[in-house]
């Protein structure tokens, strides 16, 4: 696993949609993260298996493996309970949203977001 430097976090954006990946990598890099990308689940996993990240921005909608098998799967991995994972997805069913923090998710975002909501998420995580 990559050591970051001291004082640098990282976050993982995952999402199937690169313009997604693009707008959060931006508000990200302007709140002084260093930022991966992983456009489906598995690449998600191995990400966070080399660069451990403070946080992953997380889609619930993906093919392959969905946001909540990716939650399920990373907080059953060693350093798994780690990230701060913040859900961000147009799912809006309060139930989902539910299952989503019951199985490990430190917070929601509703699509679309801004800067402002993405700094106040990583704010209450304890990131910034």
């Amino acid at each position: 696993m990559v050591k970051q430097p001291a004082g640098v976090k990282i976050c993982l954006v995952v999402d199937d949609s690169r313009v997604i990946r693009k707008v959060a990598r931006r508000i990200l890099e302007d709140l002084g993260f260093e930022v991966a990308e992983a456009a489906d689940g598995a690449e998600a996993l191995a990400w966070r298996r080399t660069c451990n990240p403070d946080a992953i921005l997380l889609d619930w909608n993906m093919p392959g493996m969905s946001g909540l098998e990716v939650l399920r799967q990373l907080r059953r991995e060693p350093g798994g309970l780690e990230p701060k994972v913040i859900f961000c997805s147009a799912e809006n069913e309060l139930a989902r949203i539910r299952e989503a923090l019951d199985e490990g998710a430190d917070d929601y975002i509703m699509k679309p977001f801004d800067g402002d909501i993405v700094a106040s998420k990583l704010t209450l995580a304890g990131l910034l």
